[in-house]
């Protein structure tokens, strides 16, 4: 039988296989020996060990679309990323390591500010974001505004929700599939775990082809494996200044007659958004120093 890992825990993968339900399987051996780890968001062959119980083994992994890193997910095709307008206010910085994060990775991001109710930061998110890229969209799980503009966004895909804690991403989630708290509450009794949260990546089927990963809340995430003078590929405001730079392969930092630099000061593209920019780079200069 094939199915879709949805969580994998103390050794154990839940795969779900549509029409039939959610099978406890362990993996083969076999997986150690190759150095495969099944991930969540993986398609996975299982052979039925007890078709009462929902028990198996896991023998194969299919091949994958793609692979996340961080967070350790498989075959996505967009991430969601959920941060609040304010309580707590937005770590824009944090953010903004988040979308280099999802970027360098290839996968399309929706940033969504949650706890809608001020207006005016709402604005000026909007303002700050309206060109890095990705879509940029408003909600609040107490008056379900923006949920329907969310499913739209969600429907047919795999995407992964991520974000800090205490943002509203369970409410989300809850909203949008009101499912989700049973069926963590069984899959905690079968394994006897207590209250759940989120320690680890979790898959839940909303419709036939759409999925919702829950990734557990961050509250800091490093950039690796990234050269400083690569950063600015990532912020894709810049790009239409690159050009009028007056040096080829200008990292718009302290360079003389910055087309990008100029750009912020008249406003074309986000004071906070190159801050956050110019804060990365030297962080990631600083590291290679060591």
């Amino acid at each position: 039988m094939q199915g879709k890992i949805v969580k994998g825990i103390a050794g154990f993968y839940y795969v779900d296989v549509i029409g039939s339900g959610v099978y406890e399987c362990k993996a083969k051996g076999i997986f150690r020996k190759e150095k495969k780890k099944p991930l969540v968001g993986d398609y996975a062959v299982i052979d039925v060990i007890d078709e009462e119980k929902k028990t198996g083994n896991l023998i194969e992994i299919c091949p994958r679309k793609n692979t996340l890193i961080r967070p350790a997910v498989a075959n996505v095709d967009q991430a969601l990323v959920i941060f609040a307008v304010s309580r707590p206010n937005p770590n824009l910085g944090l953010l903004d390591r988040f979308l280099v994060t999802m970027a360098r990775q290839g996968l399309p991001t929706v940033i969504c500010f949650n706890k809608l109710d001020l207006k005016e930061e709402c604005e000026d998110l909007r303002r700050i974001y309206e060109k890095s890229g990705c879509r940029v969209i408003f909600t609040s799980t107490k008056t379900n505004e923006g949920i329907e503009e969310v499913k739209r966004l969600l429907y047919g895909k795999t995407t992964t929700v991520a974000g800090p804690s205490g943002v509203g991403k369970s409410s989300m989630i809850n909203l949008l599939y009101p499912h989700a708290e049973m069926e963590i509450g069984e899959v905690s009794q079968k394994i006897e775990r207590g209250k759940h949260t989120t320690r680890h990546s979790e898959l839940f089927r909303i419709e036939k082809e759409t999925y919702l990963i829950d990734t557990p809340g961050f509250s800091s995430l490093y950039l690796e494996n990234l050269e400083a003078n690569e950063l600015k590929n990532y912020f894709p405001e810049f790009e239409a200044y690159e050009q009028s730079c007056r040096f080829l392969g200008c990292v718009h930092a302290k360079e003389p007659d910055c087309a990008v630099k100029m750009a912020v000061s008249d406003g074309e593209i986000s004071k906070e958004r190159y801050e956050s920019y110019l804060g990365l780079y030297e962080e990631l200069k600083e590291k290679r120093r060591y």
